[in-house]
């Protein structure tokens, strides 16, 4: 049985209640076990680390992954969901050092990597409680028992045994690379992370003259925002095709022309006339280099002429493009040692004399000092620009030169490109843009970090690195080194040796660990440890994928470079959750509402829908306010709720009234003829193939179960409240499941295409389109909607179109509240003129000068061709073309045509409506009417009453026989017709149970309003008994007696049985008693004969009606039966009505009147009462009073 539906509703308290259920019947489990048989969907859950509490960026991402998840199981597939944790890498190894005060690789080398990595693994699940229990009350089904860590040595064996696969592909090497370098963690970064996270820096700007050696008194300058790196100069790059000046002022330069004011220009010359001069250096401290070509001029097309001066400082140890050019000109060598005077913690080393052990970018200050007193500083700012900062630290980071150990990537890039298209992408233009462009540019990996914590790459070397051996198993290292291993961390291998086949002694693991990255990559295989379990099943990958692009960008670097394909088939890239100031959420700013307490004032549907419902899901930026969960909760919840609580109370009154038990089955349900019926049905048809064909990708009927079904995955609580409730409404013998306890083991509908009707759907439309725009009219003219008007004028210039709406005119008319319909063709019938006004704001900014004549010009326009400009979007003026957003158009009325007055006028861009705003007084009457049952109405629901509540409503105006008072009584029966309430006058009466009562202002008068329990309308006097009867005469032994057999009509149409004393016991007759109403009968014994019946239409015995007050129910006592005999006393005539009424047990009190005012006396003869009626009031109880 359904049950009724509250008014209000706590949605978190809900959610909780429906948590409880879901634990109580394991509903994620069951939903697996009957799913096992399916075909497999495979996901990919791209894991946090808890070594931080979970944010509104890992809610979002849970929450599209479950809901990707939870319609790919409705869909008929089955979905392994298992939770994977990160357990390696900086995010981990950066809490330590924060912890322990770890300064570099000295400080752990101290301590000792087994005791380092021991504390690491102390806190790598340090809030997994906190995660899984904020991930259960998102609403998120995951399997957190059958969880994936990196951390486990069958994950780390997979990515060993990819590791080796590239190996032996010939894709590993070893270089020195400039790559990005996160002094902070004393670790090289890949490009793709530095990629992470940019930030708008001020910066020193500094130039230097570098003068020739040739001759002294003539320099190069050169600009640089890096100072630090000027004391590892070796060249100066110029562009050979650029155009250089020498200048004369207080010195002589050499620069690019367009950057110095100098007193006199020299000469000019091209860039390729500087290449190999010489230059005297800044610092001495790498002097020895000048022997291999250094402090000389080089060129290469690099050199852009947006910024600086033309000539650019080479540091190559620092820099990329240094690096390859200084290369080029064998300034150095690839396997020189490096010149690179900074360590690991971003410090000048000793090499760097003056500056040896200061921190590089404390260090600008010193230089640019010791520059301005060498004489060498030409001129010293500030720059603000956009620079890279590490993801981990948020410090800045620095170009460095470290020897790492690379995959090769490059010679991919067109495979890359190909596989990428094979993707389908949500948003698409990710796919080609932003990914696509970074997979056009990218460069070999360096997958190795010189840390600590992570899975070491299994290489074993010789000391000259002549011998290597990769290892890709731990059964392969056990066999190699013959020892027994368990674990795979840099504690338990580092000290194995492997003895080398080439003399060479014992080869030993170089010291690097896997950028964390490389094991996000090899996810896919190492979550099931493939290939040495599930071999077959990690192949052929259907996936989604959501996360970062770094994660994107090593799943397909991997699978491309492993299998020749793309990892996944389906990917849904998300965008920032930002501070609602723009700014990166900030626990030391607390510049964000704590997600916990978000879920508990609004619900975690409310959040999940919000969050979906945003640009964040378009892979664009989200300004997370609270006031957009509140009004996902005010305008999507609510009203959903409040049309869920409306279907139920009309099912139960379908119950009350007519005794129809509803329950629907799809199958046996009868078509409705009814068009707006047919339009639901039609256009819930559409919205579910359109629904299935966006969550696709490439790969009369309870509508409001079906749409809660298809809701299930995007708000799971709030639908499953429904379901629990709704599926009571469902027709058994119609679920296909074998288990409907859940409606997330439902599957979802399939599209029932014969009830799309794509022609009742447009007339709808455009049924939509008359009634928004008349509503758009009212607005504006501020006429609301209770208020009639005379007539709306619809004019289309398709023929088709007007039909449809004539179809639909009732709806027109109800939802517009206008007498008449008037369709047209000819808007210039009635006088319409179409004119513009400019947007001063867009186009003043826009045409600045021009704006003053352009807008003369604007409101010369013709309505002809603004019509035009309705259809096409652009138009022409005074030769600047302007679009929508410059123009607002408006509609007139030749003054001739008599309409100005009469019609107000707005329209979109195919249909225009005309409304009458004339006033007429029996409309304001109606419209005022209409306020009072919307007063009724509120007062209704602030006393928490639903529609099948009998009431009554008294009223009264103050003064009284005013206007207001005037309209209520001639529109009583309007009145009643809406609120289905009888509507009296005060007084209320002094026994009147009062529900709620109210006096609000209304059209100048105070209107009083009292709702009380009960339908009390005025009765007509009853004539005769209340209730039905059979008068009986009986003879026995030729003896005649007369008895009266009656039956209780209550006030709600049903038949009750009233318990007589009678001295007959027993009937045998199958007559339908109702058709003996008011009839005598005779009834003999067996030994006696009939005899004649003497009739009559009277009740032979002396009767009473008694009428219940406040509830309306009657009935009738007999005061003696048989006649003269078992006569009835006071107090027998309370008992007897409180049986009668079922009120045993309730203290009653009789009146004469309606009114109560004249109680019936105790020692009141019964017998007198023959014929009357007797009003009877209940007693309130303790507790009521």
């Amino acid at each position: 049985m359904v049950e009724p539906v509250p008014e209000s509703i706590s949605f978190p308290s809900e959610e909780e209640t429906i948590l409880k259920l879901w634990q109580e019947k394991d509903c994620f489990q069951e939903c697996l076990k009957q799913s096992k048989n399916r075909p497999r969907y495979t996901f990919y859950d791209g894991p946090p680390f808890a070594t931080g509490l979970p944010h509104y960026g890992h809610i979002l991402a849970g929450t599209i992954k479950d809901i990707v998840t939870r319609f790919a199981h409705q869909s008929g597939f089955h979905v392994d969901r298992r939770f994977g944790w990160d357990c390696h890498g900086l995010p981990v190894e950066y809490e330590i050092d924060k912890t322990l005060g770890i300064k570099g690789p000295e400080d752990v080398a101290k301590m000792g990597i087994a005791e380092y990595n021991k504390q690491c693994r102390n806190i790598v699940m340090r809030y997994s409680n906190e995660w899984e229990t904020s991930v259960m009350r998102m609403g998120r089904w995951i399997d957190f028992k059958s969880d994936y860590k990196t951390l486990y040595p069958w994950f780390m064996e997979t990515v060993w045994w990819v590791f080796k696969q590239l190996y032996d592909k010939g894709l590993v090497y070893r270089g020195v690379k400039v790559m990005p370098f996160s002094t902070a963690c004393n670790t090289p970064l890949s490009n793709f992370e530095s990629h992470q996270n940019y930030k708008d820096v001020q910066d020193p700007s500094v130039i230097v003259n570098f003068p020739l050696v040739e001759s002294e008194d003539v320099s190069l300058i050169a600009w640089t925002t890096t100072p630090w790196t000027l004391p590892s100069n070796l060249a100066l790059c110029v562009n050979p095709e650029f155009l250089y000046v020498k200048v004369k002022g207080e010195k002589q330069s050499l620069a690019q022309g367009s950057v110095l004011k100098c007193v006199l220009c020299v000469f000019r010359f091209p860039g390729k006339m500087l290449k190999g001069k010489k230059y005297k250096p800044l610092f001495t401290y790498f002097a020895k280099c000048e022997e291999k070509g250094a402090f000389q001029v080089v060129m290469d097309n690099y050199v852009k002429e947006e910024e600086g001066t033309g000539v650019v400082h080479q540091a190559p140890y620092f820099g990329a493009d240094d690096y390859r050019v200084c290369t080029e000109y064998n300034i150095i060598q690839r396997d020189q040692v490096p010149i690179c005077p900074v360590d690991a913690s971003g410090c000048f080393t000793s090499e760097v004399t003056d500056f040896a052990g200061q921190y590089v970018k404390d260090a600008d200050k010193n230089i640019i000092k010791w520059l301005k007193e060498k004489g060498r500083l030409v001129n010293a700012s500030s720059f603000k620009h956009s620079y890279p900062f590490c993801w981990r630290s948020d410090t800045p980071l620095i170009y460095k030169a470290v020897p790492s150990w690379f995959v090769r990537v490059e010679h991919m890039v067109e495979k890359l490109l190909d596989n990428n298209a094979k993707c389908y992408w949500v948003p698409e233009f990710v796919r080609e843009k932003r990914f696509g462009n970074w997979l056009r540019d990218a460069r070999d990996w360096a997958i190795s970090r010189n840390r600590y914590w992570g899975t070491p790459i299994p290489l074993w070397v010789s000391d000259d690195f002549e011998e290597v051996v990769c290892v890709g198993s731990v059964a392969e290292l056990e066999e190699l080194t013959g020892v027994k291993v368990t674990d795979l961390h840099r504690e338990s291998i580092d000290s194995l040796t492997i003895p080398s086949r080439c003399g060479k002694g014992s080869l030993r693991r170089i010291t690097e660990v896997f950028d964390c990255w490389f094991e996000s990559g090899s996810m896919p295989y190492a979550q099931v440890h493939y290939p040495f379990e599930n071999r077959k099943d990690s192949i052929d990958l259907v996936c989604i994928f959501f996360k970062s692009y770094c994660r994107f960008y090593t799943l397909l670097v991997l699978s491309t470079a492993l299998f020749g394909k793309p990892p996944f088939k389906n990917v849904i890239v998300n965008g920032l959750v930002l501070a609602s100031d723009g700014q990166k959420m900030s626990k030391r700013k607390k510049n964000y509402p704590d997600p916990g307490l978000i879920v508990q004032s609004y619900g975690a549907d409310a959040l999940r829908l919000y969050l979906i419902n945003s640009p964040v899901v378009r892979a664009e930026n989200l300004r997370f306010k609270e006031e957009g969960v509140r009004d996902v909760l005010k305008d999507v919840f609510l009203p959903w709720y409040n049309a869920y609580r409306f279907l139920v109370q009309n099912v139960q009154r379908l119950q009350k009234e007519d005794e129809i038990q509803f329950l629907y089955n799809e199958s046996t349900a009868k078509q409705s003829d009814n068009i707006m019926d047919k339009w639901i049905q039609s256009f819930t048809q559409s919205l579910i193939q359109f629904f299935k064909a966006e969550m696709d990708g490439r790969s009369g009927t309870l509508e409001t179960q079906l749409l809660t079904i298809y809701f299930a995955p995007f708000t799971p609580f709030i639908t499953e409240m429904m379901y629990q409730n709704l599926r009571h409404l469902i027709d058994p013998a119609s679920v296909e499941e074998k288990d409907s306890g859940s409606i997330h083991y439902l599957m979802l509908p399939q599209v029932r295409e014969t009830l799309i009707d794509k022609r009742i759907e447009s007339a709808v439309s455009q049924m939509q389109s008359v009634i928004e725009l008349g509503r758009v009219i009212r607005d504006r003219k501020t006429l609301p909607v209770k208020y009639p008007l005379k007539e709306v004028v619809v004019i289309h210039q398709d023929a088709e179109a007007l039909k449809d709406i004539q179809s639909l005119q009732k709806y027109i008319l109800e939802e517009l509240n206008v007498r008449q319909l008037t369709l047209s063709t000819d808007k210039d019938k009635y006088g319409i003129r179409l004119r513009a006004e400019p947007d001063h704001m867009v186009l003043g900014k826009r045409l600045k000068g021009a704006f003053k004549a352009v807008t003369a010009s604007i409101k010369e326009l013709s309505s002809e061709k603004l019509e035009a400009f309705q259809k096409t979007g652009s138009i022409t003026v005074d030769g600047h073309e302007l679009h929508e957003e410059d123009l607002r158009l408006m509609y007139t009325f030749d003054q001739s045509s008599g309409s100005a007055a009469q019609y107000e006028a707005h329209s979109d861009a195919q249909v225009l409506v005309l409304l009458d705003v004339t006033p007429d007084q029996s409309m304001v009457d109606e419209g005022v009417a209409r306020e009072v049952i919307n007063r009724i109405q509120k007062l209704r629901k602030k006393g928490h009453l639903v529609p099948s509540d009998e009431i009554t409503v008294y009223y009264r105006c103050k003064p009284e026989g005013e206007y207001l008072d005037s309209v209520i009584q001639a529109h009583t029966d309007f009145i009643l017709a809406t609120t289905k309430a009888p509507l009296l006058p005060f007084p209320v009466p002094k026994t009147a149970s009062v529900i709620i009562e109210e006096t609000t202002q209304l059209k100048g008068s105070d209107l009083e309003l009292t709702i009380v329990k009960g339908s009390s309308a005025p009765r007509a006097p009853l004539n005769g008994p209340a209730c039905t009867y059979v008068n009986l005469r009986v003879k026995v032994d030729n003896k005649e007696q007369g008895s009266t057999w009656e039956q209780s009509l209550f006030f709600a149409a049903k038949i009750v049985h009233v318990c007589i004393s009678m001295f007959v016991t027993e009937l045998t007759s199958k007559t339908d008693l109702q058709t003996l109403s008011s009839k005598t009968l005779s009834v003999t014994s067996s030994s006696s004969s009939a005899g004649p019946v003497q009739t009559t239409d009277t009740l032979l015995c002396p009767y009473v009606n008694l009428l219940l007050c406040n509830a309306g129910e009657v009935a009738t006592l007999l005061l003696d039966n048989p006649m003269g005999q078992n006569g009835l006393s006071y107090s027998g005539l309370l008992s007897e009505a409180a049986k009668v009424f079922g009120l045993r047990g309730r203290r009653l009190k009789l009146y004469q009147d309606q009114d109560l005012t004249q109680e019936l006396p105790p020692d009141s003869s019964v017998k007198s009462l023959n014929t009357k009626t007797v009003f009877v009031r209940v007693l309130p109880t303790t507790a009521e009073a």
